[in-house]
């Protein structure tokens, strides 16, 4: 998030797309709804279901699936044409806008219209309504990045936000709300293919120089990305990959396509699960590690607002159960030695692997990483601190982008159009949409294990609009059959009129009713990020 959760009440006008806040994420939700009720925000809902929020919003923007870039295209030709635009912010903190300009002068309202499914009207009300506030914050989650054009989609919010001068003051600015525990903190200390810690890129020899210095290893860092979770499933097939190392994740039921995934699993070489629960994925593992829970360690989160806080063991680990930390400290002991002799053919030697506890690794972390390189554990407590924080008399960022961007000038992005990788068809007429519960989280290692919460919702639904279920004879609790290209699911249906017509919900935490069965394998070609969202299926009355 550019912004902080604690600014939100201070917008005029929120715009939330792509987020089911109510139920992915409940404490940002109350603030929303606190910004509305106390506060007179103006809420922008873009959303194609009828979630909680439209409850609060002065404006519901219902689209086609995967339609995202057409409609705020259409919304900056009438922020131009109407010279809404923040006309001093463009000149002084941009570049690229000539070339945006031309990219949007054909996207009329009516162009959106024919597109999205959005009255002309109501896309004219939506970009009055954001570009004339004093202040207006954009919100978003995995319905805009769970995409074939996922990257498109944030870089079209981000064209907003630049046309109208939205960035560097309270209230405003693009705020992507995470959807884990966590997985801004796991992000900023390097999981992900491409960077070291605090976005570090590989490709930078003297990024590589640092960290090998520092590790005291003469094994170079390669100086090219690492493959992504969607990819690694194909390199299993394609036998680039021949061992996985899995740590508090589920793919049998969190990623696209499981039967490609099972596949993948049941033929690689070596399988570790990590793991707290013994779930789905741990279950076609070779080699099995008892980790323990959040309750039970200590460390740092980092929250959706780039918050770093401490978290301290409030139970003893139980069994034989150790610390992630201690697990991988263990194991590279093991890998980094031979016959008592080091073998870096082996492994990288990362110092001793000698951590006196996770202080000392926050130490290391903080020496390497200029985004915090001002945060000592001492200054996290008790509340934490927002990066960057360079030094150690920094006070943190709640707001980015105040003064100029990282990259010196914000840039426009001319963005076309494209389809979603599969539409439905003759054959599979309705779409697929994916999403979660309030009561269940992720692929429900942790959540349907709780007897409360498996008691409010202890199964699976398949969500239809009313008159399409009544067009093949359904009823509430009827089992209906769901088929893609990919595979087949059947579960209970649940009728609603929240849904339009022609679309199908499902969440994804239950292994009897698996939606990622469904899903398909195209990724956004930069990000690889799976499109979840929308998926081709048919559906039938059992």
């Amino acid at each position: 998030m550019t912004n902080s959760i604690a600014d939100i009440h201070l917008a005029d006008v929120l715009m939330i797309t792509g987020s089911n806040t109510t139920e992915a994420h409940p404490v940002i939700s109350l603030e929303m709804k606190k910004a509305v009720r106390q506060y007179g925000a103006k809420l922008i809902l873009v959303d194609p279901r009828e979630i909680e929020l439209a409850e609060f919003a002065t404006l519901h923007l219902r689209p086609r699936s995967g339609t995202d870039v057409a409609l705020y295209n259409a919304m900056a030709h009438v922020i131009l044409e109407n010279n809404l635009a923040n006309d001093e912010f463009i000149k002084t903190r941009t570049e690229n806008f000539d070339a945006f300009k031309e990219a949007v002068k054909d996207c009329t309202p009516q162009w959106g219209e024919d597109i999205t499914g959005i009255p002309a009207e109501m896309i004219v009300e939506a970009a009055h309504m954001y570009s004339q506030a004093r202040s207006a914050s954009i919100f978003w989650a995995m319905g805009i990045t769970q995409s074939s054009h996922g990257v498109d989609n944030v870089q079209s919010l981000a064209n907003l936000a630049l046309l109208t001068g939205n960035f560097g003051r309270p209230g405003t600015g693009l705020n992507p709300l995470r959807g884990q525990n966590n997985v801004q903190g796991a992000c900023d200390m390097g999981g992900l293919p491409n960077v070291i810690t605090g976005y570090q890129t590989v490709i930078d020899e003297a990024v590589r120089t640092k960290f090998e210095n520092a590790w005291g290893t003469s094994v170079k860092i390669p100086d090219k990305p690492g493959l992504t979770v969607t990819e690694l499933m194909q390199g299993i097939h394609d036998g680039r990959v021949k061992a996985l190392y899995i740590m508090g994740e589920n793919p049998m039921l969190s990623d696209p396509n499981i039967n490609h995934v099972a596949e993948a699993l049941s033929e690689i070489e070596f399988l570790v699960s990590q793991d707290i629960f013994l779930n789905e994925t741990g279950q076609m593992a070779h080699v099995v590690l008892p980790g323990v829970s959040f309750a039970e360690k200590e460390g740092t989160y980092t929250n959706t607002e780039r918050r770093v806080q401490l978290v301290r063991p409030a139970l003893p680990i139980r069994g034989d159960a150790k610390l992630d930390l201690d697990i991988i400290c263990d194991l590279g002991k093991r890998l980094t030695k031979s016959n008592g002799k080091t073998s870096n053919d082996v492994i990288h030697q990362i110092t001793d692997w000698n951590y006196k506890d996770a202080s000392a690794v926050w130490d290391e972390i903080a020496s390497l990483t200029p985004i915090v390189a001002g945060m000592s554990y001492q200054r996290l407590n008790p509340n934490g601190l927002q990066w960057p924080c360079p030094t150690a008399d920094h006070p943190g960022t709640p707001i980015l982008h105040k003064e100029k961007f990282t990259r010196g000038l914000g840039k426009f992005t001319p963005l076309v159009f494209r389809e979603p990788a599969e539409n439905p068809d003759e054959e599979y007429p309705f779409v697929l949409n994916t999403g979660r519960l309030l009561q269940h989280w992720h692929g429900g290692t942790l959540t349907r294990r709780s007897e409360g919460l498996d008691w409010v919702v202890p199964e699976g639904e398949i969500q239809i609009n009313n008159e399409d279920a009544q067009e093949m004879n359904v009823t509430d609790g009827d089992l209906i059959r769901v088929t893609s290209r990919r595979g087949v699911v059947t579960g209970k249906a649940k009728l609603t009129s929240k849904l339009p017509r022609g679309m199908i919900f499902m969440t994804f935490h239950f292994v009897e009713v698996p939606a990622n069965k469904l899903t398909g394998a195209a990724v956004d070609p930069i990000a690889k990020i799976p499109e979840y969202k929308v998926s081709a299926v048919k559906v039938e009355r059992v």
